[in-house]
């Protein structure tokens, strides 16, 4: 053996370090106050949310795949290992969601006193702005062409975002594509009723949709879990104060706390 047979990994070339793989120079210079004299909590305010974009970002990829593995494939076990794949992101999924309501905790250990000592500097920034999450909102179900109208500031990228994803299929289109695969109608919101219905109570013939169908629901509460936990939030640091970007604030989050992503599968307890 020669003494190139024993290079340690990651040595040869020196190309790439783990600052510059993960680009660490752009990621730590993106946290830019705006408070002068600086508020001590701004920067854990931009982190934050910047996190949470990122966690959409991630969101996205895994929430996207799902679908377009639910849609692949026809009947037969490439169709099975595909549909074993969008379970497994889906778990993923969960587990992120968890992570994201989680984060309010360290968000709520800023009191209001030091939120408001930089709060006016945010205008008319808001989190109603976050193109990603109406893009995960859209693609898991919860189409809203209006939030698109009402919008102002959106650069031309994020309308072609936000455009594609109210006409691409959704999560719930995908699913109901796999339930009719299994020969089942999926016509009527009637149909689907009793399709879901059939799969609920033959759980050994459809164990893959029931799965699915479960695993869905599971995307879904935690989705309301964490705009529950984001209003609370919320009231605890702004109380009824309008939102920065002009909204009612935790008024319009309350507004949101019915959305659900999948009625039929809830409308389904009542069913079996």
């Amino acid at each position: 053996m020669t003494d190139e047979t024993f290079v340690s990994f990651g040595e040869q070339g020196a190309q790439l370090t783990y600052g510059s793989y993960l680009r660490l120079p752009q990621l730590l210079d993106s946290q830019h106050l705006e408070s002068d004299p600086p508020a001590h909590d701004e920067l854990l305010f931009i982190t934050i949310h910047q996190v949470y974009e990122l966690w959409f970002k991630q969101l996205l990829h895994e929430v996207t795949a799902v679908r377009d593995a639910m849609l692949g494939g026809g009947p037969g076990s490439a169709q099975r290992a595909r549909l074993w794949w969008a379970q497994h992101l889906l778990a993923r999924v969960h587990v992120i969601e968890r992570v994201l309501i989680q984060q309010v905790d360290v968000l709520e250990t800023m009191t209001p006193q030091d939120f408001l000592e930089f709060r006016q500097q945010l205008a008319p920034a808001s989190g109603f702005q976050s193109v990603q999450f109406r893009e995960l909102e859209f693609l898991s179900g919860a189409k809203d062409a209006s939030y698109v109208k009402r919008f102002k500031g959106l650069t031309a990228v994020e309308q072609q975002h936000l455009d594609a994803r109210l006409a691409e299929p959704t999560l719930w289109d995908a699913f109901l594509a796999v339930v009719g695969s299994l020969g089942l109608a999926v016509g009527t919101d009637e149909e689907i009723t009793a399709s879901l219905r059939t799969v609920a109570h033959d759980r050994d013939q459809y164990a893959v949709a029931w799965a699915l169908a479960e695993a869905l629901l599971q995307h879904d509460e935690l989705a309301a879990s964490w705009r529950a936990r984001h209003v609370v939030m919320v009231e605890r640091m702004i109380g009824a104060k309008s939102g920065t970007g002009g909204s009612s604030g935790a008024t319009y989050l309350r507004s949101r706390l019915p959305v659900q992503y999948y009625p039929l599968l809830w409308e389904l307890r009542s069913e079996l």
